[in-house]
């Protein structure tokens, strides 16, 4: 997940504090040393208690998937190494503030293409099925039409226009919607049982509007 590092219209310093808040790593900030839960991008201690930080759009895929997409992207050169995490084992979350919802990877892959509303925003919860590492949350809605998108061979359509998008950036394809891009929604993912842990009050689709117990 990807927060913008600005409190109260300044820009923030943020190190890692070391310890874990609900299986998830915290930071602090250098300014006030209040510490501050990844997942939520919200102050839990200090100064800043209940200050929450603006989450922006981001996506988990290899190194080779975003540069076919984005030739020109530049990135720092460091040691990498294998991760233990595997997708099938965690959900998206979209974190609309006063709404929250989840969508389990494999449920999402059963479906092929998630048509949902969070928040009052129409969202899509794609799995690029090129590529089953990659997934994306995009807004469902081009000016004053929202569409119903389904996952083709082709690509992600609309299904009252025929439109095409790349179902990794949403850029329009081919049809009457070609000009025209899909914005990306900010989500991350977490383990489902993590989420319950951080949004209480969130729904878990498609058919579970509390947390468990």
């Amino acid at each position: 997940m990807v927060h913008r590092r600005e409190i109260n219209g300044a820009p923030a310093l943020f190190g890692n504090q070391g310890d874990l808040f609900g299986n998830a790593m915290t930071w602090w900030d250098h300014e006030t040393g209040s510490v501050w839960s990844q997942p939520r991008g919200e102050a839990i201690l200090g100064p800043l208690t209940g200050t929450r930080l603006e989450l922006l759009p981001s996506t988990l895929a290899t190194w080779a998937d975003w540069r076919s997409a984005h030739p020109d992207t530049l990135a720092l050169d460091v040691p990498g190494w294998a991760t233990g995490f595997h997708l099938d084992d965690m959900a998206i979350v979209v974190d609309r503030g006063a709404e929250t919802a989840a969508y389990r990877i494999p449920d999402v892959r059963k479906e092929r293409v998630v048509n949902d509303t969070v928040g009052g925003i129409e969202v899509a919860i794609v799995i690029d099925p090129a590529t089953p590492e990659r997934w994306a949350v995009f807004s469902r809605r081009i000016d004053d039409r929202v569409l119903d998108l389904e996952l083709i061979p082709a690509g992600l359509r609309d299904r009252a226009t025929g439109s095409l998008f790349d179902p990794f950036v949403g850029r329009g394809r081919s049809g009457p919607l070609r000009d025209q891009s899909l914005d990306r929604i900010p989500a991350f993912t977490s383990f489902p049982e993590d989420y319950w842990t951080f949004f209480p009050t969130g729904s878990m689709w498609p058919d579970e509007a509390a947390a468990p117990g």
